[in-house]
């Protein structure tokens, strides 16, 4: 959670470095845009107070709001430690409850949330690679460095480091972490094999 301004400038340095610093990638890259509008949103919520801060504060809601609509992302704030990649526009859902580590590498059609209207939602931990159309659901742990499959449905918890998990219910299919299946946290790097 962002605490301070120095925070806030560590978290938009991690999230902007999986990006090219191109002028064309600068002015039109929609996910740029949207990721530094929820650091700021972030920033003001939790470290100004004050009238005018509030107005600020409506402001960049506004704007977040908007970019979320546009990008079709239901992402609320301070849920995302330093380091959020999202791969491509398109539905992610997000429970506002839900805590994620750093360096999560996110794609479209995700869904993290709670069950039967519980307010429990899942806890992921840090370096974890999140595949097109998983669905993490419940009351749940996600241990470091693990790598969830398209498709795959977590809804229980998962304890063991750097493995790999699919299927419907999820259950461990490799060893191979996020650092070998398809994302290295640590560059930023898409891993092809």
């Amino acid at each position: 959670m962002i605490k301070s301004k120095k925070d806030y400038k560590e978290y938009l340095k991690e999230d902007g470095a999986g990006f090219t610093r191109s002028l064309k990638d600068i002015l039109f890259n929609d996910i740029r845009k949207f990721k530094k509008i929820l650091r700021k949103l972030e920033y003001y919520n939790n470290c100004k107070n004050g009238y005018l801060n509030k107005l600020i504060i409506m402001y960049l809601r506004y704007q977040f709001m908007k970019k979320s609509r546009m990008l079709g992302f239901s992402i609320p704030i301070n849920v995302f430690k330093p380091g959020l990649s999202i791969a491509h526009r398109g539905t992610i859902v997000v429970h506002p409850n839900a805590k994620v580590g750093a360096n999560c590498r996110i794609h479209v059609c995700v869904v993290i949330g709670a069950t039967g209207g519980s307010s429990k939602a899942p806890i992921i931990g840090d370096n974890v690679y999140i595949g097109t159309g998983a669905k993490i659901i419940g009351d749940i742990k996600i241990a470091d460095n693990i790598a969830i499959g398209a498709n795959s449905l977590v809804n229980k918890s998962f304890y063991e480091e750097g493995i790999t998990i699919a299927g419907n219910p999820a259950k461990k299919i490799s060893n191979k972490g996020s650092f070998k299946v398809g994302w290295n946290p640590k560059t930023k790097n898409i891993i092809s094999e």
